[in-house]
């Protein structure tokens, strides 16, 4: 018998799509065609989360800016709600989950208005209280968190916010996640899966595994591990402009990884019987028999 949940792999489109719409259909599209249950956005209202001195300063990798300061690179990326509206309907039409990240308050109240099924708190905002308090009272669907670059005082923090509301485990996924673009495989501490899965197993819906390694095979390694939730960066060219095509998996890496985790899916059970039919045959062949 399989225990093991069926994967379910989010394509982290983010902002590969470079603030084009038709670029951001055709990654969804891509993202349905070559295995993913999900395609995820990112959205931020730059002014709230930015300080002025952020949002005035120069891209820290100019090369990859689309603006002469941080904050209008940033403000070139971001979709409107009436955006990511028409493209949460454009996934519903193809059959493939809308799913956002959600930087901040104003963001959140927009992609909740939205009603997804799930909407997913980055890394770099866990610790937003009056963003997990507003998700946690105003939001009914799935809260996804990442848990990278978080201290443990930070993770408990967490949990004592949103437990207030007693059937939150019900809805929440939470991440194990280094936050690094790409990260190298000494870093990826795959065995933080089994912590999580230790201490928090019974007050999660899931456990998750958000990755931004190269290469697909940590990510089958942590399905085996106990992530049923999958995510990573997904674009159409790594050589794209943009600090996250570097991380991501390319259509043919999300297909591979799709279909790896399925078969590993498959395979993860114990013998129903002690020989199997089909070892049947081949028993009767090879088998030493005396003489």
């Amino acid at each position: 018998m399989n225990n093991y949940r069926k994967p379910f792999l989010i394509a982290e489109i983010g902002c590969n799509h470079m603030g084009d719409m038709d670029t951001a259909k055709e990654l969804i599209l891509l993202a349905k065609n070559n295995g993913a249950d999900a395609a995820k956005f990112q959205k931020r209202n730059n002014r709230e989360l930015l300080t002025d001195e952020q949002y005035n300063a120069p891209h820290p990798n100019p090369q990859n800016s689309y603006g002469n300061s941080y904050g209008a690179h940033r403000e070139f990326l971001e979709f409107t709600l009436e955006q990511h509206k028409e493209l949460k309907n454009y996934c519903n039409s193809i059959n493939i989950e809308y799913s956002t990240s959600v930087w901040d308050t104003i963001s959140a109240l927009e992609i909740i208005s939205l009603n997804p099924k799930m909407i997913k708190v980055p890394s770099a905002c866990n610790n937003n209280l009056k963003l997990l308090e507003l998700l946690r009272d105003k939001y009914l669907g799935e809260i996804h968190i990442s848990l990278g670059m978080t201290t443990i005082d930070e993770e408990k923090r967490i949990f004592e916010i949103l437990s207030k509301n007693e059937e939150i485990k019900n809805r929440l996924v939470i991440y194990s996640c280094t936050s690094g673009y790409p990260v190298p495989f000494d870093q990826v501490c795959l065995l933080e899966i089994l912590r999580l899965k230790s201490k928090y197993e019974d007050k999660v819906k899931s456990i998750g595994f958000s990755g931004h390694h190269l290469g697909i095979s940590v990510d089958i390694a942590a399905y085996t591990l106990g992530a049923s939730v999958i995510e990573r960066h997904f674009t159409k060219d790594r050589t794209w402009k943009g600090t996250d095509h570097a991380a991501s998996l390319e259509p043919n890496g999300l297909y591979k990884l799709s279909r790896d985790l399925d078969a590993v899916n498959q395979s993860l059970k114990y013998k129903e019987e002690e020989i199997l039919k089909i070892e049947l045959e081949t028993r009767s062949k090879l088998k030493f028999k005396s003489k």
